[in-house]
């Protein structure tokens, strides 16, 4: 059976026709970034690209090329037997690799010469690339948002986890990102995915989304650790309604160190975090929190962090960045319990009205 091409930008629409998307590159590339739901079959691993590349400059391209056709086809035949066996007559699947060529295109003649029914996408990854990124802008402009604001330890994250276990549309840009944005927001043993990773991702969480009903987001800054928020994402965001989330000082401190017990376990990683304040809050005062910290006396550095950086800071960026601040829906939490914010967000699903979920 022939195989069949299609346009990178048609991608976006369509890939619900096919069975399986299959990544024809290697580990590391796939792993950097992938189409959503990709499957990673590499035709040649990392091993073996680094070693015909080496061979195509230090021998020749033709020596290269018939070593590198032998690595292809006992990768291409391993897939088979472990993967396609099973498959039946009937199963379509959507081919890439970098840029459409050998590696995808070999893969795809034998599925195809088995008599499936294979699609190239034009371009491979790089195309694919391109596509999203303008796609990317529509989709975010299609949505309406409700903007969960509040100080820092108020339990926006928390609030955002209960709103989606009522069954509201949640878009999670920190999980997504694997940080806590804020200087401290860096979670030990989890780095922060690529930036075309973290537009993939949040891509993937926007299209599955129903346009006629509210996506709750957080008011999050233009930088999710080291990541970038798309700027058409980020433009929404900003002209959105807003939620005020509001719970008292000694509650966000526990809530704080609840989501933090990383640091309460490794206090050195906390002092090594606080330095970065240097600068901002002056070295006698970040001193004087590392020495507490070192003393044991957590929860009075939380919450003088949280009075002299944290809320100043939150509070000047929240008035200048959200357009809709000003007429925030008050969310007074009692305090951090699942009970309170189950409570807050079915109140907040009851709110829900059509000019509230439309900007």
């Amino acid at each position: 059976m022939p195989v069949h091409t299609l346009n990178a930008e048609l991608v976006p629409d369509r890939l619900a026709e096919f069975d399986t998307v299959i990544d024809a590159r290697t580990e590391d590339e796939h792993a950097l970034d992938h189409v959503p739901g990709a499957v990673n079959w590499p035709t040649l691993n990392n091993a073996e690209r680094i070693a015909i590349g080496t061979m195509y400059k230090q021998v020749s391209p033709f020596e290269a090329r018939k070593r590198g056709a032998a690595m292809s086809a006992r990768n291409i035949a391993a897939h088979i037997e472990r993967e396609v066996l099973d498959k039946p007559r009937d199963w379509k699947p959507l081919l890439y690799c970098w840029r459409g060529g050998h590696r995808s295109g070999a893969l795809a003649t034998i599925l195809g010469a088995i008599g499936f029914h294979v699609t190239l996408i034009e371009g491979g990854y790089k195309a694919w690339r391109a596509a999203l990124v303008n796609a990317l802008p529509d989709v975010a402009r299609s949505l309406s948002y409700r903007v969960v604001c509040g100080s820092t330890g108020s339990g926006k994250t928390r609030l955002l986890h209960a709103l989606a276990a009522q069954g509201a549309q949640v878009l999670d840009l920190e999980a997504l990102a694997s940080h806590r944005s804020s200087v401290l927001g860096h979670i030990p043993g989890r780095p922060q995915p690529g930036q075309k990773r973290f537009d993939s991702l949040i891509w993937d969480a926007l299209r599955a989304f129903d346009p006629a009903r509210v996506v709750y987001v957080e008011s999050e800054s233009r930088k999710v650790g080291n990541l970038r928020v798309p700027e058409s994402l980020m433009n929404m965001m900003r002209a959105s309604p807003c939620i005020d989330l509001r719970l008292n000082d000694e509650e966000r401190v526990a809530l704080l160190l609840e989501d933090y017990d990383f640091f309460v376990k490794e206090p050195d990683a906390f002092c090594e975090r606080l330095l970065a304040l240097t600068e901002l809050r002056g070295k006698a005062t970040v001193s004087s929190w590392v020495a507490q910290v070192r003393s044991g006396h957590l929860p009075t550095v939380v919450l003088e962090l949280l009075r002299q950086h944290y809320d100043p800071t939150y509070s000047q960026s929240i008035a200048r960045n959200f357009n809709q601040f000003a007429q925030a829906l008050p969310c007074e939490l009692r305090d951090r319990s699942p009970q309170a914010l189950t409570e807050a967000a079915r109140a907040l699903i009851d709110s829900e009205t059509p000019t509230a979920a439309h900007t």
